[in-house]
């Protein structure tokens, strides 16, 4: 899978206090228009849909938006840029785990006053998670005061392909009940094959990348990352060693996934596109470039462990508003209209690169019988029922999170078991995730909360 569609860019997410802009944001042109900057990022669909967007936006509140945007892996360091630059755009994108980071050095504006007066926008009729993702209260990252809204929310479903079951004879996944990992491991053996007799696979049951897979066979069998007030790593528990130690084995005992030079030929990713792959990940923003694909394909609940339930993450990427705009009514109705206008939220709906951002538009949207996937309610229930914040969403920092994935690879490999390498993470997890709650607290003290 391509890390620059998925990453919410973890890393880099404090601003030092040194970079605290002063007022740099926003201008007027020389007839007296307002001007505000909007910096965001993404791809050709999504660029076209934001300009048609703000277009229209700039024509009703008689406004102009400069557009500034960036591919996925350059956003963070151009941002970061422009606030050493003291040329914060006005409004741009911030993912979860920036938030505290932001909000202690001062560099995003506290919206809440202006949402809650707001009669342009219905709080109520926005799904919970994406408004309380960007909620902080000082301490706690979900409660408190708003400093951006849901630009989106992510919901990371898994597809099959449906054309590779029916050729095989298999029968159709259950939309509704999730497989075992048992049942899972028997479909995707099946799903294995040699189809052009020359001796070597070119057909496999999945392939799915660890560092973005992982969590929803963790969390689906009964294990985590964190205690619920984030202060303790659990990652050495048995729960979670058979969840990686079953990932691991996918590859290196079961045979269901490409090989480590099969997968250095041609990516995983790649072999989905090109029919090769029966299960594979798929998120809102897949939507639009896969419906080139060849063959026929819909979505699933993820399978699930003995000690758990059916569960995946959420992404998410919020519009954040300067503390420094000089325009800082029209600043927020840009972000609320970005957010929740209806036809604003149509426009990026039709590029196929979200869901609804609006509880009311949704299940029309999933009604659509003429569009893909046909079970588009499996990405309604994962935002609704299941769905959870990536474990280093609501942290201060994302360097524990990281640990874990530094040196997993003899795990991968088969090299070391899941909880000999579970044993040794946890302690350097939790001394970044202590070192990082240490940060939260000072950054917090200093800035008076």
């Amino acid at each position: 899978m391509k890390k620059s569609r998925l990453t919410s860019a973890v890393a880099g997410t404090v601003i030092a206090a040194s970079m605290l802009v002063a007022g740099c944001s926003g201008s007027a042109s020389d007839d007296g228009t307002k001007k505000l900057t909007f910096m965001f990022r993404g791809g050709e669909d999504e660029k076209a849909a934001y300009e048609k967007a703000v277009a229209a936006f700039e024509e009703a509140n008689d406004v102009e938006v400069d557009i500034i945007v960036t591919t996925a892996d350059d956003y963070n360091t151009k941002l970061k840029a422009a606030i050493t630059g003291r040329q914060v755009p006005d409004v741009f994108y911030i993912a979860p785990g920036d938030v505290q980071g932001y909000v202690n050095n001062g560099v995003v504006k506290d919206i809440t006053e202006y949402v809650e007066s707001s009669d342009t926008i219905d709080l109520e009729n926005i799904w919970e998670y994406g408004v309380d993702s960007y909620r902080f209260d000082g301490t706690l990252q979900g409660q408190g005061s708003i400093y951006a809204l849901p630009k989106d929310v992510g919901p990371f479903s898994f597809g099959y392909n449906k054309t590779m079951f029916e050729e095989a004879g298999i029968p159709l996944p259950d939309p509704d009940q999730p497989y075992t990992l048992d049942e899972f491991v028997d479909v995707a053996k099946q799903l294995t094959k040699d189809t052009n007799g020359d001796g070597k696979l070119d057909q496999w049951g999945t392939g799915l990348n660890v560092q973005w897979n992982l969590q929803p066979f963790v969390w689906g069998n009964g294990g985590d990352w964190l205690n619920e007030d984030r202060t303790e790593v659990t990652v050495d528990t048995p729960e979670f060693a058979e969840a990686l130690q079953w990932f691991a084995d996918l590859q290196n005992v079961e045979g269901v996934t490409p090989s480590v030079g099969e997968a250095q030929t041609l990516d995983t990713y790649q072999r989905w596109m090109k029919g090769e792959i029966g299960f594979f990940p798929v998120g809102p923003w897949d939507v639009s470039t896969y419906e080139e694909l060849d063959f026929d394909w819909d979505l699933i609940p993820y399978p699930v462990g003995d000690n758990g339930e059916t569960s995946t993450w959420i992404g998410t990427l919020g519009i954040a508003v300067s503390n420094s705009t000089k325009h800082p009514e029209e600043a927020v109705e840009l972000a609320e209209y970005l957010t929740a206008d209806v036809d604003a939220q149509q426009t990026l709906i039709d590029a196929g690169i979200q869901i609804p951002n609006l509880k009311d538009m949704a299940q029309e949207w999933v009604d659509d019988s003429e569009t893909k996937p046909a079970n588009k309610q499996e990405f309604l229930q994962i935002v609704e029922e299941y769905g959870r914040a990536l474990p280093a969403n609501n942290t201060y920092n994302g360097e524990w999170y990281d640990e874990l994935f530094t040196n997993i690879q003899p795990v991968l490999d088969g090299k070391v078991t899941a909880a000999e390498y579970l044993k040794e993470a946890q302690p350097k997890m939790q001394a970044f995730l202590d070192d990082a709650n240490a940060q939260a607290e000072q950054a917090a003290a200093a800035n008076g909360n």
